[in-house]
Order: C-alpha cells, then structure tokens, then sequence
C-alpha cells in the first residue's frame, strides 16, 4: 500500500518558503543580522583574534565597514595551516570548538586538494536549512506534488582518509557522505539508498548496489550532479531493459540537481523522463555551503540564500575597481566573484566561482564559472558560461547530448594557426560531427564578442576541433585523480587555459586505442 505523507509535511515546508517574500526589500538588513550573528559565535576564535575582531560586533553603525577594514580576503593556501591544525585536534581555530568533519575537495592551483571544514553549526544553519528550502520552495512550485508517497534517491559519495589521520572522530571525504552520515535517522525512511551503500568508497562495487537498490524502488525524486546521475540511471535502464527511466520509476516528478551546468543535459533527460510529471530545479550547493535554490521553474536564476549563515561579498571582475560589494552594492546584469564568510569558519573566503547576478530585489544569480575556469590563450577571454550555453545549443541543433566534455587551446604549430580543442563523451553522438563542429563555432561567436574577434577570418584563431571521447573515459580519469572525486562532489574542469589535463585524457584514448 502506498502511503503519501506529503499533505502531513506541506504546511510546514509552505511556510518556510514564504518567508523569502520579504527579500526583496529585507536582504541588507538581514545580511547585517547574518554577519554580527557570524561574529558573535566565531569572535573567539584565533583567527579573528589576530585581526582583532572581538569588538566588532558592538559596533552596530559601521559593522561591515569594520569588518573589511580588519579581516583581508583569502584564498584557500592561506588558510590551509589553520585547517590543519583543526584536522588535528587544536579548537577555536577558525571557528568555536573542535570540528571533526571535512569536506574533500578540488586542488587548488598547486594542485592539492582542499578540506572544507563541516562545523556542527554549518550542517545546521546552512547545509541541512539548504536542503530543506529546496524542497519548501519545489512544493510551493507544484500544489499537486506526492514526493513523499515515494523515496528520494540521493547520490553521494564517500569518505577517503586520504591524510592519513589515525584519529576515529576525524571523517575526510565529500561533503555528501558527511551529509548522509549525520543526517537525522528517520530521513532513511524516505531515502534510497540505504546508509551503508550511500558510503561505500569502491565504485566498483557501489555502482551495482545503487542499480540494484534503486531499480526496485518508488523513486519519486532524485538529487545529484547530472552527469553522474545520467551514468546511473543508464545503467539502470539497460538492466531493465527499457528506453525512459520513467518506466522503472512512473511516480519520479523532480531532479534536483546542482555542481555543473544542466544545460548540456537538459534535453536527455528530458527524453528519458516522462514530460508530463517530470520538474527540473537547479541548487547551488558546494562543500563550502549552501548557497543558492531555483524558486521559479519559468526562471532558470537561483534565489541566493540570505539567512543561512553565510555573509556574501561580490567582487566585479569586469570593472577596473575590483573592491568587493556587499549584497546592498551589487548591480543586475554584472558579473560577480563570490566571497563568503560563513560558520564553517570561513572568513571572507574567495570561493573561486563567478556569479551574475539577475535581480537584486530579490537577489537572483545564475552561475557563471570558476575564476579559473576560461581559456584566454589568444586574447580570446572564453568563460565557461559561454561553453555551457553554446554547446547545449549545438546539441539541440545537431540531434546530440553529452555525457562530459572538457576544452584547452591547441597552440600554433608549422602550417596551422592555434584552436580549441573540445574532448566530448557522447551520450547520442551528432549524425554529422563537422556539422556539430561548425555550429558550436557559430554559436561561441554570437555568445562572445572577443571570441568572434578572433576567429574573424581566421587571422587568429582556427576552429575549433572536436574530438570524440571512449565511453567511461571521464570516470577513468576522475578514479585515477583519486576515488574520492567519484560520485557526488566529482567534477571535470569544463576549460583549462593550459594543456595539463587535455594531454592526459588523450593519452589515455590512445592506449585504450592501442589495447583494442
């Protein structure tokens, strides 16, 4: 017998969504709020100690003009002693008490990894209410919803001690797989997979269990990073035998989705999905926090998260004056790096993502890329934005989708001029792949003026060339970068202004080509 329990639990998330009709004109004073709330329970910690902070929060009038005043912008190799000396043990470091949980994430330029921490304090006041208002907002957009008659099918991925820490207390690994593993008990009985299997570090072995799991289950809405999830649910469909994933799962009505872009996916998904159930809501969720929910299926921006403990500084990076904007300086229409100062301890952090920011009563933002994430080899400046969005519409136009593709300059060499070169693993791959080339072009020019600029004529810049990429060869790649990069928290740098990554791949195609 199925049982509903959405109407027991509507009200309740209704409620929680109304409370962002005020944004529109409460967002500065409620930022205030956020930050004096962040300096009353970190103040004591010996990072603001040695800016000291302590008083700030006494000053009512000038608190943020204050707050930059002392405290400077960080990236991450600035921070990473502190974070390590928490890993160890030491307390009231970069936040109150002793943290045991960090989230695994992307190196940064040379190249390690970095460890987020995950206070208690973060999981509740940002990560968890994240979770919560996506769901409050998704049941306020669909009156009709039944996701709670059903399971919610989450992928994550694991914890890996890649420091060699000897302590029990210490977990390390992706943010996902703390999730799981502190989450409230009683969310498994509207969960699948089971905790055991959520956790299990050999993919391997954990990709079977999901299929096994999941393919039997009443999924009625599914979380994750689409490419990972598109390689899951294939498996699936060929285990049963059936071309939509609606026909294992005809209940399923909504995929919340986040880390990459979902417009090279969109329409396959929508393909496998039945059209007449199915919703698609975007989530800006990342191992430092949760920062952003669609609350407008009609409107592909994202409501930035205003009360969930975090403080947000935006930096323009097309204007000459790059001094960070609090929320009440920002602009429609501009381009932003994100700074955050939030209760994981992180204070006035360069998050490393670019956000443009749509509206500003409420403030709405689409994600525009990574810092890092352009080539700019011949003067050209192409953002990830514009790769995202030029080669969706390549695909629509050609009759193709993708599973993942990655992007670096080709330098000029004797008889031929520089390019790009796109590596693409193909879900359908184009009937006519000069013709996918061709337009991808096309559609990079209309999208980018210093592109267009470029490729006038072809004096500069050659077109691109497309390359196709062996089934798997992404995952294979992510598993050899470390196993921890799988599942939930994995992501493949989309553009690289170098060739380090691309090289690599390639060799990789050429010794499964040579092994046939």
């Amino acid at each position: 017998m199925r049982i509903d329990f959405t109407p027991l639990v509507r009200g309740s998330f209704i409620k929680l969504a109304e409370r962002t009709d005020s944004w529109a004109t409460e967002s500065s004073r409620m930022q205030i709020e956020v930050l004096r709330g962040l300096l009353s329970r970190g103040g004591g910690c010996e990072y603001l100690r040695k800016y000291v902070v302590t008083d700030l929060k006494r000053a009512s009038d000038s608190l943020y003009e204050r707050f930059v005043a002392r405290v400077p912008l960080v990236e991450y190799e600035t921070i990473r002693p502190y974070v390590m000396r928490m890993i160890k043990g030491d307390k009231d470091v970069l936040w109150r008490g002793v943290c045991h949980d960090y989230a695994q994430s992307s190196g940064t330029s040379g190249g390690r990894s970095k460890f987020i921490p995950v206070t208690s304090d973060s999981l509740k006041g940002n990560h968890y209410r994240g979770g919560a208002d996506v769901v409050a907002h998704y049941l306020r957009l669909v009156p009709e919803s039944k996701i709670f008659a059903g399971k919610g099918f989450i992928l994550g991925g694991s914890f890996a001690n890649t420091l060699g820490i000897n302590d029990s207390k210490v977990r390390i690994g992706d943010l996902s797989a703390t999730l799981i593993n502190k989450i409230n008990p009683l969310a498994n009985l509207v969960r699948v997979p089971d905790k055991k299997t959520a956790l299990l570090a050999d993919w391997e072995e954990k990709l079977p269990a999901l299929v096994a799991k999941a393919s039997v289950a009443d999924v009625t809405n599914i979380s994750g990073v689409p490419s990972w999830f598109m390689t899951v649910i294939r498996r699936i469909m060929e285990d049963r035998g059936v071309d939509s994933i609606s026909e294992v799962w005809p209940n399923l009505e909504v995929f919340f989705h986040g880390g990459i872009s979902f417009e090279p996916y969109r329409e396959e998904y929508m393909r496998i999905t039945d059209p007449v159930k199915m919703h698609f809501q975007e989530t800006y969720n990342a191992s430092e926090g949760f920062f952003a929910v669609q609350n407008d299926f009609s409107d592909k921006s994202m409501l930035l998260l205003i009360d969930s403990d975090v403080f947000y500084e935006f930096i323009p990076i097309d204007e000459p004056d790059t001094t960070p904007r609090p929320i009440w300086g920002v602009e429609a229409g501009k381009v932003y790096e994100l700074v955050i100062t939030s209760s994981n301890g992180l204070w006035r952090y360069r998050l490393g993502d670019t956000v443009r920011v749509v509206s500003t009563s409420p403030v709405k933002i689409r994600i525009a890329g990574r810092t890092h994430g352009f080539i700019n080899a011949f003067g050209e400046e192409l953002m990830e934005d514009n790769a995202e969005r030029a080669i969706a519409s390549a695909c629509a136009i050609c009759g193709a989708s993708i599973m993942n593709y990655t992007a670096a300059p080709l330098f000029a060499t004797e008889g031929r001029r520089g390019r790009h070169q796109w590596l693409i693993e193909w879900e359908r791959v184009p009937a006519d792949m000069s013709l996918f080339s061709r337009t991808l072009d096309e559609e990079l020019r209309k999208l980018n003026s210093d592109y267009d600029a470029k490729r006038s004529h072809t004096i500069f810049l050659d077109a691109p060339e497309v390359i196709s990429a062996p089934s798997g060869l992404f995952d294979r790649w992510l598993k050899e970068a470390g196993s921890h990069k799988l599942g939930g928290q994995r992501k493949v740098a989309r553009l690289n202004n170098n060739r380090d990554m691309i090289v690599r791949l390639l060799e990789m195609v050429r010794f499964a080509q040579g092994n046939k």
